[in-house]
């Protein structure tokens, strides 16, 4: 064969490549670990990543050091809003540890902050499948979990009676011929498997939420329904025939109602269902098969409305105090909660809260007897679409009760067919709280017998609205009569001067000073409310302001004493001493906070705040110009910093803090994440003798029996779901803490007394133990 060449042996062609494979992966190992050191974390990335792609059998060696390239690698990514690459690197990380806690981890938390709530839950939940004691994935998984399977979900399946009526409704319309069904907002699917068992021959459920999509997946399989239930993840707006069910249905059931009944989209969900997927609504005069015929289940509601007193609505809803430790608030500043709705309001937020109101903390007073708001009939197309453009009816109901109008309390009956219904009355034992409309804006919230309480509610944006809430008095009447008749004596006026000259009048009968509304969570307005919160701050305040420079502050003090006795009065400009160095007081609590503010009236304090909303800074400069303040007294420190890392950072290096203010305490009532590090940083910036407020922080515990909070925490096996299996899949998203729990109206038996569980002491750390024995 004399055109043949000689082949290289197999063997020697293995061992060459091995050698420059191994040369290969030591040079990138080196380069990899000198990239470290100059802190170039995406090119050590790059080295690690073909490192262990050609040489797997490392994994373990350089494990931990890949691990920290990749998380500070990701939080460049993730402040150059690279979000693509960060996501990229991870699958990257995933696909060489697939079985790795720590990467699945941190992933889903870049998802949570990212905004996917579902796909972050994944991976949390993942990690802690693949390690059961790793306490970051556990908390993260019981904090994500809270927002993607709901607690309302829990007690809706313990409602017995609820799940009962909706049962008995939906057997009675498959009985009569409704053979087909659609489940809009199915959630676990207990309505979908409600119409197989009573012998419905096509079921269709959507769910729009990804976590409970595949929650229903896993229950239905495990009720033996899979091959007669198709679900669908998607919204029942985007379900398209035939390409998502064959054909119009002749039965949509669905419970896709809120407190204030139209809030999660139930109107316009079935403006669409009608319109698109449900067969032609069966007339009076027509008799026959019902499967002919399309149908809802709810049939109609009727809403219900009662103005009340309630202390706790007004606390977190009305700030309700004109001087908070000193500290005058102006007039020309309205707080409003979030649940408050102007009528020109362009927003689309819920225009309400909602309560427990039979759980209310120091209950409620009725004012006015139950009055009928609006019907509904959900199996009236044409009703339906002329609901979000009607105009508001008025309503005006007598008051029975005196008493401070703080809220309109509104509830409804849900008419699921001509037999069946379902009550959300605060007097019913439900699994539905009421919404709740604070009450705003009345120069006098005292009310009587002989007022009446006049209201406007409307369907804006398929939201309940209740608004422009007002009071007319019999001793009102003649006024607002002489009022409607001068109006009359304008319009008859011949003379365009003097017409001119009125309007010029009203023009200039308004306020001189220009109103600002501020915004505030309802928890932030309860804590406007809380004077001795504040109070108790100023004192500490002050103690500690006295111990650093005693004379010097004692002699300050005294002269703004007595300046600021003419302060909320005189209008005078108070004269502060100069102090050649001031006390440096930072606020870093989250939210808005007046404590700098009060900081700043104990003599030479130059105070800092970090709100970040503009409307609270203003707030805070209105606020402190009415306290005579000099200009930039307050100062914002998020406006000095770039990097949010730096925040506690003071403007000159070479200074240090007086006070440093934390929040410790989420409104929630769990203990702020990673506290005690925020605390180790504050106290290397605080001046000798200088404190973090709180300093300390002593936890409580109580043992109690409560078959109500077993019942909102967990599915209490399957008699209360009629037989269906679905506690041992939703009890998965079951959390070991509950938040937002009131004890003092929470239905339970004490089986204790109160017992000191733990000292926090922000201030001297090494004080704190770790684990404690309480008996």
């Amino acid at each position: 064969m004399p055109h043949s060449r000689a082949r290289p042996r197999r063997d020697a062609g293995r061992g060459a490549g091995t050698a420059g494979r191994n040369e290969l992966v030591s040079r990138s190992l080196q380069s990899a670990e000198h990239c470290l050191g100059a802190q170039d974390f995406g090119t050590a990335y790059a080295h690690y990543l073909l490192v262990l792609s050609l040489a797997p059998e490392l994994n373990d060696d350089v494990k931990e050091t890949f691990q920290y390239t990749l998380f500070r690698w990701a939080e460049e990514l993730d402040s150059l809003n690279r979000t693509q690459d960060l996501l990229g690197c991870y699958e990257q990380a995933l696909e060489l540890f697939p079985d790795d806690e720590v990467i699945c981890n941190s992933m889903g938390e870049h998802l949570f902050r990212m905004g996917f709530r579902d796909e972050a839950a994944g991976y949390f939940h993942k990690a802690v499948k693949l390690n059961p004691d790793f306490n970051d994935a556990k908390e993260n998984f019981y904090r994500v979990a809270n927002w993607l399977v709901e607690r309302w979900h829990f007690i809706m399946l313990n409602d017995t009676k609820r799940n009962t009526i909706y049962n008995a409704a939906i057997q009675k319309a498959v009985c009569l011929g409704s053979k087909s069904v659609l489940d809009i907002g199915a959630g676990t699917g207990i309505l979908s498997m409600f119409a197989k068992k009573a012998g419905a021959h096509s079921v269709y459920a959507c769910e729009l939420s990804k976590t409970m999509y595949e929650l229903a997946c896993d229950v239905v399989a495990a009720n033996k329904m899979e091959a007669g239930i198709k679900l669908l993840h998607m919204k029942s707006l985007d379900i398209e025939i035939p390409k998502h069910i064959p054909e119009r249905v002749s039965l949509v059931v669905t419970e896709t109602v809120d407190a204030g009944l139209f809030g999660e989209g139930i109107v316009e969900s079935l403006i669409h269902a009608w319109e698109h997927l449900l067969l032609q609504p069966k007339t009076k005069a027509e008799n026959g098969n019902y499967e002919k015929y399309g149908k809802v289940i709810p049939a109609s509601a009727v809403i219900f409305g009662m103005a009340v007193e309630c202390a706790e609505i007004r606390r977190h809803h009305r700030v309700g105090i004109k001087d908070i430790a000193g500290i005058c608030l102006p007039t020309n500043v309205k707080f409003q909660s979030p649940a408050y709705s102007s009528v020109d309001t362009e927003e689309t937020i819920e225009p309400y809260t909602t309560e427990k109101m039979s759980r209310v903390p120091g209950g409620y007073l009725a004012l006015t007897e139950c009055f009928e708001i609006m019907t509904v009939d959900f199996n009236n197309l044409q009703e339906l679409k002329s609901l979000a453009t009607k105009k508001p009816d008025k309503i005006g109901v007598p008051v029975i009760k005196e008493g401070i109008l703080d809220a309109i309390v509104v509830w409804f009956i849900l008419q699921l067919d001509d037999e069946h219904s379902l009550s959300t009355s605060p007097s019913e034992e439900t699994c539905w709280e009421q919404a709740v409309y604070p009450v705003h804006d009345l120069a006098d919230y005292w009310i009587k017998p002989g007022d009446h309480v006049m209201m406007d509610v409307s369907c804006q944006d398929y939201y309940l609205r209740v608004q422009s809430i007002s009071v007319f008095g019999s001793e009102h009447e003649m006024d607002v009569a002489k009022s409607f008749t001068k109006n009359k004596d304008f319009l008859s006026l011949g003379n365009e001067a003097e017409l001119c000259s009125a309007l010029a009048n009203l023009q200039t009968s308004q306020p001189d000073a220009i109103e600002q509304t501020c915004v505030l969570e309802s928890t932030e307005i309860a804590l406007l409310n809380n004077i001795p919160y504040h109070e108790a701050f100023k004192v500490a305040m002050r103690k500690v302001l006295s111990s650093l420079t005693p004379e010097k502050l004692c002699l300050a003090m005294d002269t703004h004493c007595q300046n600021n006795e003419m302060r909320c009065g005189s209008g005078q400009n108070s004269s502060e001493q100069s102090a050649p160095e001031p006390f440096y007081v930072l606020d870093v609590s989250e939210g808005f906070s007046i404590l700098p503010i009060i900081a700043g009236t104990l003599g030479q304090v130059k105070p800092y705040s970090s709100v970040e909303k503009d409307q609270h800074r203003i707030t805070l400069d209105l606020i402190s110009e009415t306290n005579h303040f000099p200009k930039e007294t307050l100062e914002f420190w998020l406006r000095h910093v770039e990097d949010e890392s730096a925040v506690l950072q003071r403007p000159k290096s070479d200074k240090l803090w007086s006070i440093i203010i934390l929040d410790v305490i989420e409104p929630s009532g769990l203990i702020q994440q990673e506290i005690m590090e925020k605390a180790a940083i504050s106290r290397c910036l605080l001046q000798s003798g200088g404190k973090i407020f709180p300093q300390y922080v002593l936890m409580f515990g109580l043992l109690v029996e409560s078959q109500t909070l077993v019942e909102e925490s967990a599915v209490q096996g399957t008699e209360r779901t009629l037989g269906l299996n679905i506690a041992p899949f939703i009890n998965q998203f079951q959390v070991p803490i509950r938040v937002f729990l009131d004890l003092s109206s929470l239905p339970c038996i004490p089986l204790s007394k109160p017992v000191e569980l733990l000292r926090l002491d922000l201030m001297i750390p090494y004080l704190n133990t770790s684990n404690r024995e309480v008996k």
